[in-house]
């Protein structure tokens, strides 16, 4: 069969080398790759194989699925749950005594906790809601997806007949079920009037598909999903899509210029109670919606997978702004009401809809905004959440446009939504999950993290959670530091995002503090990564030798006060507006020097910058009272790591100390010799590393010292003539 709408990526050579369970991860990794066929997160796999019982050493049949929580595209084999299968068969006995039983009764929420009972071989693999969907179908290969194409099927107002002309008597419609194990008794009911059906719909949900060999379930579900796909584009409506465009697409340059100037206000709007992430979208496929005459009727409708809805709430906020007539201060006018009538919605959405014992209500903030001329605009606790968010929107997109090609489009119904948002199983996985880092939903720039401290304070902040903007003079020092970042922690399993807006957890940005036009472009370049900033460290700065007299010239003289002090005051200056259109309390920290208040020979510019750049965190403080915090942490003879100390200093250095050493011999032990020397005349008799100033960083930045401002720590390991008076 030839593919025009998925792709076969199935290589017999290579799964031929792998074992059974490594072949249910690559048919797996395979779907998952492609977002037409199924969304992250969302769908699941399984194969039922005989493995050894470890306890009897008997042959036993094992059903392996896709547990909780996983991904098809990133799944590896620890994200698959194992499960005897006949003792999985055995708990529709249980099931069978409950009374009441069916959708929605106690008992069915109680029966996830029994699939724990059934584990082989103490997987410990939190299993998979659809389970019993898996192992009550009478196949050794099952396949559940969430392909676009099938959804817009599912999710039209002629489902059924559509897809008996589609599929014939291989397919069979299904009603609408919420997830869980009387679904898989009635799939299993399904099958047994069926014998002969390949597959199965389920009504606004997804895709089922069996088979007894693995390469040909994976193969039958590219065939379903493509005879879906061909049978909508064959009926595309071209220009008349989504009922013609209404609105025009602003060009790139000006419409990423609203954006930088619009994210920042909106996230201070939507971040309330926490502050959010976001995630700007604005591809073809995302601007021919949001411009169309449908776009305010169907976003009105909302999302009809629980996938998507989950992430994307109910219905994203729909702005009916005009970008050829209409400004950016009436469109956060607009925005402004929009939201606030979003907010209502909501909690009237969740007052009729809640049950005696639902959870309590969460964010009514959306957390998918749509502006004609502009594109979509996603929001999630950090940047992988609203890539996600985005992603399921666009998804959602393509599904609202096969429905309107084939029919009309139908979403959940509200009270079938509420209880899938608001389902008891849901809120455990939710209070299941870990606690929250220290700095997690916060994004911090780093200035000067392309080595030494900086570096340092970008991978201590990164540590807690923060999302980091490492900036540097130097494009690749700040993006070997952001590649470090998200090769540690991940770019996490969102895959949506225009331009800047695709980066994960960190992101390299070239900077010159010195400059105002390149700090504005560096304040907009982070609204469109991110949406925001929440704090700044700036850990740039020059020390310049002095030749033999203890001089520097005049320009040098200029160069280290303009990076030493003048730097640290423009980057408060532009970021001061950025900080006041979001609202949220933010913080500053400049690092100065233990220099600042020691007077000595040779090092004259350096010593008096530093100085200033003490007076500088408090004028800043008072000046950017009370929204931002502003503070210095002033570090002495930090060697190791430090950009400050070639080896040419490091070698002047030892020679003005009178210390031995070898011209031959290793930078880094004569770096180890002087930052000895160093560590031997304070009381703490300790070197002094990049480390030890980025703890320091970290606390300013933190809640930890949330009433300290104005202040400036000293990391010097004790120098006394240091002391500050």
């Amino acid at each position: 069969m030839k593919y025009h709408h998925v792709n076969h990526l199935w290589d017999d050579a290579q799964a031929a080398q792998l074992d059974p369970v490594a072949r249910l991860v690559y048919r797996s990794n395979l779907l998952g790759s492609d977002q037409r066929i199924t969304n992250t997160g969302g769908g699941n796999t399984s194969a039922k194989l005989m493995e050894k019982d470890p306890l009897t050493g008997a042959p036993v049949e094992v059903l392996w699925v896709k547990g909780s929580g996983g991904d098809l595209r990133t799944a590896k084999r620890e994200n698959f749950s194992s499960l005897y299968q006949e003792k999985l068969v055995a708990l529709q006995g249980y099931y069978g005594k409950a009374s009441p039983k069916g959708p929605k009764t106690p008992v069915e929420d109680e029966m996830v906790g029994l699939y724990n009972h059934t584990t082989f071989n103490l997987n410990p693999r939190p299993s998979s809601i659809d389970t019993p969907l898996h192992s009550f179908i009478p196949a050794k290969h099952v396949d559940h997806t969430h392909p676009n194409a099938v959804i817009a099927l599912a999710a039209s107002a002629d489902a059924e007949k559509l897809t008996k002309e589609i599929y014939g008597d291989d397919v069979v419609w299904t009603a609408w079920q919420r997830p869980g194990f009387d679904l898989g008794l009635q799939l299993q009911e399904v099958v047994r009037k069926h014998p002969k059906a390949k597959g199965i719909i389920l009504g606004q949900h997804g895709l089922i598909n069996w088979a007894d060999d693995d390469k040909a379930c994976y193969e039958l579900s590219l065939e379903l999903i493509e005879k879906a796909a061909a049978f909508i584009a064959a009926r595309d409506k071209g220009e008349k899509t989504f009922g013609g465009a209404k609105y025009e697409t602003l060009d790139e340059t000006p419409r990423r210029d609203l954006l930088a100037a619009l994210l920042p206000w909106l996230r201070g709007q939507v971040s309330q109670p926490q502050r959010l992430v976001g995630t700007f979208q604005d591809d073809a496929e995302i601007l021919r919606f949001v411009n169309s005459a449908d776009a305010p009727r169907l976003a009105e409708l909302g999302t009809s997978c629980p996938d998507h809805f989950l992430r994307t709430k109910i219905k994203p906020l729909y702005i009916a702004w005009d970008g050829r007539k209409e400004d950016l201060a009436a469109l956060k006018e607009k925005l402004a009401q929009g939201i606030e009538a979003y907010r209502a919605d909501y909690a009237a959405y969740y007052g009729k809809c809640r049950h005696e014992n639902s959870p309590k209500i969460r964010n009514a903030n959306p957390s998918v905004i749509l502006i004609p001329g502009v594109g979509l605009i996603a929001w999630g606790k950090d940047k992988s959440e609203s890539r996600v968010t985005a992603e399921f929107y666009g998804c959602a997109i393509q599904v609202m446009k096969g429905a309107e090609a084939i029919s009309k489009y139908i979403a959940l119904p509200l009270q079938e939504a509420f209880d899938i948002e608001y389902w008891l199983l849901e809120e455990a996985k939710l209070q299941r999950m870990p606690a929250e880092k220290e700095l997690a939903r916060q994004v911090i720039a780093v200035i000067g993290a392309g080595s030494g401290i900086g570096r340092e304070v970008a991978h201590r902040l990164a540590k807690e959670g923060a999302h980091i903007v490492a900036v540097d003079m130097k494009e690749e020092s700040a993006a070997a530091t952001a590649q470090e970042i998200t090769g540690q922690y991940g770019l996490g399993i969102g895959v949506a995002g225009s331009g800047l807006s695709a980066v994960g957890p960190a992101v390299g940005l070239a900077g010159d503090i010195t400059k105002r036009e390149s700090v504005r472009a560096l304040l907009k370049n982070i609204a469109l990564a991110y949406g925001g900033l929440d704090g700044i460290a700036v850990t740039a700065g020059i020390f310049v030798a002095p030749d033999t007299t203890g001089h520097i010239p005049d320009e040098k003289w200029a160069l280290t006060f303009a990076i030493n002090v003048t730097g640290g005051y423009i980057v408060a200056d532009e970021a001061r507006a950025f900080w006041q259109e979001q609202g949220l309390a933010a913080n500053l920290v400049l690092t100065t020097s233990a220099n600042a208040v020691v007077a000595k020979k040779g090092s004259v510019a350096y010593d008096t910058s530093k100085a200033a750049a003490n007076h500088l965190v408090r004028e800043l403080a008072v000046e950017l009272s009370p929204l931002v915090r502003v503070n210095g942490v002033a570090p002495a003879t930090v060697i190791q790591g430090s950009a400050m100390f070639p080896r040419d200093r490091v070698i002047a250095s030892l020679a003005k100390y009178k210390i031995p050493y070898t011209d031959d011999e290793a930078s880094e032990s004569l770096t180890q010799k002087l930052a000895q020397f160093y560590a031997d005349r304070t009381l703490t008799k300790a070197p002094i590393t990049p480390a030890d100033q980025a703890e320091a960083i970290f606390l300013l930045l933190s809640r930890r010292l949330s009433k300290t401002t104005g202040q400036i720590i000293t990391v010097d390991g004790g120098l006394h003539e240091a002391f500050l008076r």
